[in-house]
């Protein structure tokens, strides 16, 4: 893996990630594809959208249909046909949003499976080598994520037991490098670590400490945030945490978030976004355009002949109105789901790319601006 960076503007950043399935021009949105596939889109959707990377769920693959499967397939590129890269993240959220049924220890995680209720355990090494059967071009390491607000001592807590975790993936990546490398083979996989510590600088310096001091990571994502806290916490987490981690690494916020959210993450030194916000809103009925969400279902919509946004210029707003598609969501037709993921994921993948260019021109103020203006946050 390399990361150029290109130019930055301020603490913005624009840069190429250099991966085995293709350059990532970054900042850069991530289409969550859970189980190998974005809710609603087939691949060729997302090559028109020209998306470079979609993240994939470590713990919904293992379960169903298991990574082993998807290994004797091929990995993720084979068994999906997509010819870009893949993000796969540990299933440290997953232990987060099932709490129910997971028990945290000090060498892992042990939960039942939401579909059988079947027992299973993660170690930082099981996660990893479920990762390697993905075969995935990044691979998050397992943390231990903590929900907000939250207690000092279980926040510490989780800052000691990432480090451990982090400590423990990084000798057992370094270890297969070796093996791999013995025995004639690269590994394309590549090892991201993820800083936590809750809205607390103390706790995000210490986190940021230990990980960039533990080992060479090849990126290193920000967890731990849009999990409970105000988004102006999270606004300020960024502007005293980003500094902290390398500038020659790419920086990935894990799980955020609104278009706003990405563009001040961008204006504070973040490379790489992923959420499920614009597919899963899309398909509850929430658009997002260039002025602000509308809601589709409104029967305000009803002989409504403009396109979504008609600042968009994708494949839904160049041939459907609002009309059409108030309808079809009314209607309960399926074809609503596509179109109006089209939709949504164009204009956020369509953000961050004007983001850098913006970047590059040395115009981002102006481009964070016209974006407050537009939404009408300014």
């Amino acid at each position: 893996m390399e990361f150029n960076l290109q130019k930055t503007d301020r603490n913005a950043r624009a840069g190429i990630l250099k991966l085995s399935h293709g350059e990532v021009p970054t900042p850069i949105f991530m289409p969550v594809g859970t189980q190998a596939s974005v809710k609603a889109l087939d691949f060729s959707d997302l090559l028109a959208l020209q998306a470079p990377i979609i993240l994939a769920n470590t713990y919904h693959l293992y379960l169903r249909p298991n990574d082993e499967i998807i290994k004797e397939l091929g990995g993720l590129h084979e068994f999906s046909r997509f010819p870009h890269n893949f993000l796969t993240d540990s299933g440290g959220f997953q232990a987060f949003s099932l709490n129910s049924n997971v028990k945290i220890c000090e060498d892992g995680i042990l939960f039942k499976s939401h579909i059988d209720g079947s027992s299973h355990f993660f170690s930082p090494q099981k996660v990893l080598d479920i990762q390697y059967n993905l075969n995935s071009d990044i691979m998050m390491i397992l943390d231990d994520l903590v929900g907000l607000p939250a207690s000092k001592e279980r926040i510490m807590e989780s800052i000691n037991r990432t480090t451990k975790w982090a400590q423990s993936a990084i000798n057992y990546h370094n270890y297969k490098k070796q093996v791999a490398l013995e025995n004639g083979i690269a590994l394309t996989n590549n090892i991201f670590a993820i800083v936590q510590g809750g809205t607390d600088k103390e706790f995000r310096e210490a986190s940021a400490r230990d990980l960039t001091n533990l080992a060479d990571f090849d990126g290193y994502a920000i967890g731990g945030l849009a999990v409970g806290e105000p988004n102006e916490q999270m606004y300020e987490t960024l502007d005293f945490t980003t500094p902290l981690l390398p500038q020659n690494k790419p920086r990935y916020l894990m799980g955020v978030g609104t278009p706003r959210d990405i563009v001040e993450g961008i204006a504070r030194g973040i490379d790489m976004f992923d959420c499920v916000m614009p597919t899963r809103n899309a398909r509850n009925g929430t658009i997002f355009t260039h002025f602000g969400k509308l809601s589709i279902k409104s029967p305000r919509f009803k002989l409504d002949t403009q396109p979504l946004d008609s600042k968009c210029h994708c494949y839904t707003c160049a041939n459907h109105s609002r009309a059409y598609l108030h309808h079809l969501f009314r209607a309960g037709e399926i074809s609503y789901f596509r179109l109006a993921s089209i939709h949504n994921l164009h204009y956020y993948l369509d953000l961050v790319r004007d983001a850098r260019e913006a970047i590059l021109q040395g115009e981002f103020t102006r481009f964070y601006q016209d974006f407050m203006r537009e939404q009408g946050i300014a």
